[in-house]
């Protein structure tokens, strides 16, 4: 048998070692309710499923949910035009739909395409759970990690986001959901005392002005709550409600519910301090936005916020207005609370 050259038995051990991370990569993940599946021109997303909910993650763009589905209906909306997309070196840089997460305050936060669209890591972690990891960006000085939990038995699922400072500054940003939903829809915020804000919301308008006093046809305020029944004037409204929840009634017969914490004696970094943004470009889609304090992190620090979302029946009004919202608040407080909010 004749004797193999160092050389080409190097080769044929890194051959040996790519293969294998090949085979990991693609094998199927040992945790009970997660899979690989390949879903809206992706391959190999990580999927968690229970009886009622399936999450399907694309690490391969962005670290985006793609589905997050109640007995089959899809609350996130897709753009077909990005359907498969990845980012390529020198390519622009499209504005992804799904499931987004981020980081901000929006008008000072630097260009991110590492974060918002580049390649992520994706690993099982328990049942139902699954980890995304993001590239370093040097823009922002950070990682970002992101868990997803699906619970056993419900549609509650746990969106946790850290932050790490991997850069040898301080820096100070904060969470910013920028989750997109199916539009038609209805928003229900409700409303809790004091308020910055005269009418209840702020109304972002363009020349970067921020309508404090704004005034909408599509936007009212109803028994402590408020509400966007329709595309307003101007998509971006802000609001500060501390409850730490807002739902969204969706014409497909399901709410989606957002529940957060909210720190009334922390910095809140975006121009109007928000706690809760809701942006609504017209019928196609409805962003969805908890917002998080500042987090002023050393370098080696991170820190961590946690959206829990939740999918519920409900039927979609008639008239396409006026939803029960004391129905809407029974299932959307968060545990323990009492339905009505704070005023």
């Amino acid at each position: 048998m004749p004797t193999l050259s160092p050389i080409f038995f190097r080769v044929l051990v890194l051959l040996s070692a790519l293969t294998g991370m090949r085979l990991q990569a693609a094998e199927s993940p040992r945790f009970a309710g997660v899979s690989r599946v390949d879903f809206f021109g992706y391959t190999q997303c990580l999927a968690l499923e229970n009886e009622v909910t399936r999450v399907v993650l694309c690490h391969q763009a962005g670290g985006r949910v793609l589905e997050y589905s109640l007995h089959g209906k899809n609350s996130i909306w897709l753009d077909p035009a990005d359907a498969g997309w990845v980012m390529q070196p020198g390519a622009p840089v499209v504005n992804l739909s799904g499931g987004r997460l981020d980081i901000g305050p929006e008008m000072v936060v630097p260009k991110r395409p590492v974060l918002w669209a580049g390649a992520w890591t994706a690993e099982a972690i328990g049942p139902r759970a699954a980890r995304l990891t993001s590239a370093e960006d040097p823009e922002t000085g950070v990682q970002l990690v992101r868990d997803f939990v699906l619970d056993a038995t419900t549609s509650q699922l746990r969106c946790t986001q850290t932050i790490r400072n991997v850069s040898k500054r301080v820096t100070e940003w904060c969470h910013w959901s920028r989750t997109l939903a199916l539009g038609g829809g209805i928003a229900v915020v409700p409303l809790t005392r004091p308020t910055r804000f005269p009418n209840d919301y702020v109304m972002y308008e363009p020349g970067s002005l921020i309508n404090a006093r704004p005034s909408d046809p599509n936007i009212r305020t109803r028994d402590g709550f408020l509400e966007i029944v329709g595309p307003p004037k101007h998509r971006k409204l802000g609001m500060d409600s501390q409850a730490g929840w807002f739902a969204y009634v969706m014409p497909n017969d399901v709410m989606f519910v957002k529940r957060f914490p909210v720190y009334p004696d922390r910095v809140y970094n975006e121009v109007a301090a928000l706690t809760v943004c809701i942006y609504y470009d017209g019928v196609t889609r409805c962003e969805l936005e908890p917002i998080g304090p500042r987090e002023r992190l050393a370098p080696g620090a991170a820190a961590s916020f946690t959206e829990e979302w939740q999918l519920e029946p409900f039927p979609f009004p008639k008239d396409g207005r006026a939803v029960d919202l004391q129905a809407v608040a029974a299932l959307a407080k968060p545990r323990g609370e009492k339905a009505t909010p704070g005023r």
